[in-house]
């Protein structure tokens, strides 16, 4: 059985790389920004298709990033791979007092609130605004400003959902010529309701322990899936998916959703 490398070999390795490749050399913290997010999202494919050996294979990815940036900052003189461990350690026990000093566990979004001087203070400004609605509802909860269960969010749901409705029938949208809508102060009105709207089912989406983005990321996948079978479909019955009428298109949706195991009727 060969045996397993160490992380100490692989931060001896990224260190000969920055010594004896030029490419390696030349970059900086700035220069490998996009390949960190890359590498990130790769790795969130992996996990999403239940893929071990890619996973694996991007987990290492991610790591040839966090070894990169220390040894950049480690001949910067700045810090090392060490004081990042130390780091994370200090944090991890810090976030676990009843496990690691004898104190009462409590919840780490309480123990945070407290440095905090506002609710958005230390979230990246460009985090996903699904994940971002979730961590700012994440933060008003670890300070009690939360439902107690999911009754509270489903009735906010549907309050807003009302109110977008009214919007729409008491200010219809105007279009142009082209059917493009026109960015008024109807539009704005209504832009704001549908907001409301999102951040009401992401808490519920939060409230019933689901993940909003995973959510839509499991109904964006089970649509574009349906919707290639329809295109399929149509294709071999002769017909053009941009000419076919809606219940044309209708029925064979419906066809696609029957043939999809434990799926039956119940789904929309």
């Amino acid at each position: 059985m060969q045996d397993k490398s160490t992380l100490e070999d692989t931060l001896a390795l990224m260190r000969d790389l920055r010594a004896r490749c030029e490419w390696d050399a030349n970059q900086t913290h700035d220069s490998l920004r996009p390949y960190l997010i890359e590498e990130a999202h790769e790795l969130d494919e992996a996990i999403r298709d239940g893929d071990d050996a890619q996973m694996r294979e991007e987990l290492g990815d991610v790591l040839l990033q966090v070894l990169f940036h220390s040894v950049v900052a480690e001949q910067r003189g700045a810090f090392d791979i060490g004081d990042v461990a130390h780091g994370l350690i200090t944090k991890m026990r810090r976030r676990h007092p009843h496990l690691y000093g004898g104190g009462e566990r409590q919840p780490w979004e309480r123990m945070k609130a407290r440095k905090r001087s506002s609710i958005e203070e230390g979230l990246p400004p460009n985090l996903p605004s699904l994940h971002r609605a979730h961590r700012l509802q994440d933060r008003a909860a670890g300070v009690g400003f939360d439902w107690p269960d999911v009754e509270g969010p489903a009735a906010k749901v549907e309050e807003e959902l009302g109110e977008v409705r009214a919007q729409l029938r008491d200010h219809p949208i105007e279009r142009t010529p082209h059917g493009a809508p026109i960015h008024d102060e109807r539009h704005a009105a209504l832009e704001a309701e549908l907001g409301d709207l999102l951040f009401a089912v992401v808490n519920l989406c939060r409230k019933a322990g689901v993940h909003a983005s995973l959510a839509l990321d499991r109904a964006n996948s089970k649509f574009t899936r349906r919707f290639s079978e329809v295109e399929r479909i149509a294709a071999e019955r002769g017909l053009v998916v941009g000419e076919a009428s809606l219940e044309e298109l209708d029925r064979i949706w419906d066809e696609v959703k029957a043939r999809e195991p434990g799926t039956g009727n119940r789904e929309q």
